[in-house]
């Protein structure tokens, strides 16, 4: 396909590339799969690209685009779904994932024992309060300092099972609600984050949606790796 050679040298050419794919690594590093940005923090200074890691520059800095697609588009997904790691989904495909990591409800997921103590306190508040930040959060669900890597370990678990999803950023504020610090991620459910965008997370069978996500990977990458394409897909 003649847009995965497409040179991306700012953020609609990322768009681009990302609209025909379905799907991209948030990072330069396709870990075996694909990505849409051409670069990596680790080399980008023996790039002729354009495009650069962590300058600010909204146009040519991938670190942006993380929350400029939330921000600027109502098609394209993003959270840490992939690896562990961040990732991008169209709308197009997110339903096919979303059937995959879905299958069961969270409630299920917790009698069976496959969802963490931690990880369904998050869910919890998050289903009681709606769209909060990283630190509304740990306020609302009671985390302690000592829970930090307990925390961040959960919030990438309920990310990886589409259970959560980033839907933006915003400031912490003073008790004179005055903006201080960096912007904090905002995560809600994936099904408010669609509903916002006009669309119903449909119910679709999870073995075709596996087939289906499958043939587009190796359409995007035919040199995938069967087991990693899965994980890719499956989040486990």
């Amino acid at each position: 396909m003649d847009g995965f050679k497409k040179m991306v040298c700012n953020f609609g050419d990322f768009c681009e590339v990302l609209t025909e794919s379905g799907f991209s690594m948030s990072g330069g590093n396709a870990h075996g799969i694909f990505t849409a940005i051409p670069v990596g923090w680790e080399n980008q200074q023996f790039s002729d690209s354009p495009i650069r890691w962590h300058t600010g520059k909204p146009d040519t800095d991938p670190w942006e685009w993380r929350m400029r697609v939330l921000a600027e588009r109502n098609d394209v997904a993003y959270a840490k779904m992939f690896f562990g790691v961040g990732g991008f989904i169209t709308k197009e495909w997110y339903p096919y994932f979303y059937a995959m990591r879905r299958s069961l409800s969270f409630g299920e997921e917790y009698r069976r024992g496959t969802v963490t103590n931690a990880a369904k306190r998050i869910y919890d508040t998050i289903n009681a309060y709606g769209l909060l930040a990283v630190h509304e959060i740990k306020r609302f669900g009671g985390f302690g300092r000592d829970e930090k890597s307990t925390f961040e370990r959960a919030l990438i678990e309920l990310q990886m099972q589409m259970a959560i999803t980033a839907c933006g950023q915003k400031q912490r504020q003073t008790k004179n609600n005055k903006p201080y610090g960096w912007p904090v991620t905002v995560f809600c459910t994936p099904e408010d984050f669609w509903a916002a965008r006009g669309m119903t997370l449909a119910d679709m069978d999870p073995v075709i949606s596996e087939e289906k996500i499958l043939e587009q990977i190796y359409h995007i990458n035919p040199d995938a790796e069967k087991n990693n394409a899965l994980k890719f897909i499956r989040g486990r």
